[in-house]
């Protein structure tokens, strides 16, 4: 039988400095999944995404993402456990002197891709992708908030993640524009087949697309799925 679990923890322990933030968490995703993380600020949220993406190590326990091996990551693997993750967080973090187009265009080449059509080819894919095909000369200042987060998941869909980590996406948008990014979100996963996490506070979102619910609290976390139990 094929394994297509995209993480793997097990017993994992996190510290934030000298701080317990998270002990014994057990954590399975396949390929394809969607689910939320909730919690209260301060329950670990953003420490297990980071732990996820290899910002914060594992100071006990096994963990695996995308096939790597979170226990044997040094500073020589985590630029490549990231090439395979895509990060999408609350501030845009979109360079302000550049178009969207030369955004993305950078990002590419930063993760090593050389073919300049290629690089324009993929550009206009993920912009298509999430709704804003025509928006690649615009400066970031020239769109709106819902624009630019469209901008940034493009930027992290660049080259094609088994994984997207979402902190946040629409903490600085309004209700119906996070409805459409969250609806975006959910599309994106059906149709690419790609496991995401979204850290969110907005339980309103969460019940009007409701999927699986990682909980965090009391320095533990606990699933569920499409409810709210807090």
């Amino acid at each position: 039988m094929e394994d297509n679990r995209i993480i793997q923890l097990r017993n994992a322990i996190i510290y934030q400095g000298n701080t317990l933030v998270l002990t014994k968490i057990t954590l399975n995703m396949q390929q394809g999944e969607f689910a939320y993380l909730i919690g209260k600020t301060g329950s670990g949220k953003s420490s297990l995404l980071k732990a996820l993406y290899g910002e914060l190590p594992l100071a006990d326990g096994f963990g695996k993402v995308v096939g790597f091996d979170l226990n044997k990551l040094n500073w020589k693997k985590i630029p490549f456990l990231r090439r395979k993750l895509g990060i999408v967080f609350q501030d845009f973090q979109l360079l302000t002197d550049r178009t969207v187009n030369e955004n993305l265009y950078f990002t590419l080449r930063a993760i090593g891709w050389k073919n300049e059509d290629e690089i324009k080819r993929r550009a206009e894919t993920t912009l298509s992708m999430v709704g804003i095909k025509t928006k690649g000369f615009r400066m970031p200042h020239e769109l709106s908030g819902g624009e630019q987060q469209r901008v940034v998941i493009a930027r992290a869909l660049l080259n094609k993640p088994a994984l997207l980590l979402a902190d946040e996406p629409t903490g600085n948008l309004d209700p119906e524009t996070s409805n459409e990014i969250m609806q975006l979100l959910h599309y994106i996963s059906k149709q690419t087949q790609t496991a995401m996490i979204v850290a969110t506070h907005d339980y309103n979102i969460i019940k009007k697309y409701p999927a699986k619910l990682i909980n965090c609290h009391n320095q533990m976390i606990s699933e569920n799925y499409g409810t709210i139990d807090l």
